[in-house]
């Protein structure tokens, strides 16, 4: 007799990551997000099944590119009239709305197929490092991996609150 084992619920819950953009590189901190976004990261990935993850970004406006992008690039888009082609360069952008940025670079790097947009809308993106109330959801952080000792969980993790975390840590010892 065989016994078929099905995925649990708790396989396909979703968690919430936070990213902090400063001093990142766009196109792989882009495609981190995208593998997340699509449920890679899990063990019952299915290319047709929607099993991503929340991925929450903090400094949008502090995310770098290499080379000379950041002369070279233009965002393009169109009214659909005659002559209705609106060129905006990386350098304006990042001034006027910088999780735009971020959000065409994750978009890229999603497949083009009918679950893109879904995926889309489980990335929350900051220009600063305040995230509000869904800063109480997080559940994984992607600093730099390491927590100090008087880690909470209960505690909303950003940069700023883990340097702060850190500071108190080498004070006291």
């Amino acid at each position: 007799m065989s016994q078929a084992v099905g995925n649990t619920a708790l396989a396909y819950a979703r968690v919430w990551h936070h990213v902090d953009a400063t001093d990142r590189v766009l196109g792989k901190l882009a495609e981190r997000i995208a593998l997340v976004l699509m449920g890679k990261h899990k063990p019952i990935y299915d290319p047709s099944v929607d099993c991503g993850d929340y991925v929450i970004v903090t400094n949008s406006k502090k995310v770098k590119v290499t080379g000379r992008k950041a002369e070279q690039v233009l965002f393009r888009k169109h009214s659909m009239y005659p002559g209705g082609l609106k060129e905006t360069p990386y350098k304006d952008m990042m001034v006027k709305n910088p999780d735009e940025i971020i959000r065409r670079a994750v978009s890229g790097m999603l497949p083009k197929n009918k679950l893109r947009e879904r995926r889309l809308e489980r990335l929350k993106i900051f220009p600063a490092h305040r995230m509000g109330i869904l800063g109480a959801n997080i559940m994984r952080s992607w600093d730099d991996g390491t927590l100090p000792a008087n880690f909470d969980p209960s505690i909303p993790t950003t940069s700023e609150t883990l340097k702060m975390l850190k500071e108190q840590q080498q004070k006291s010892t």
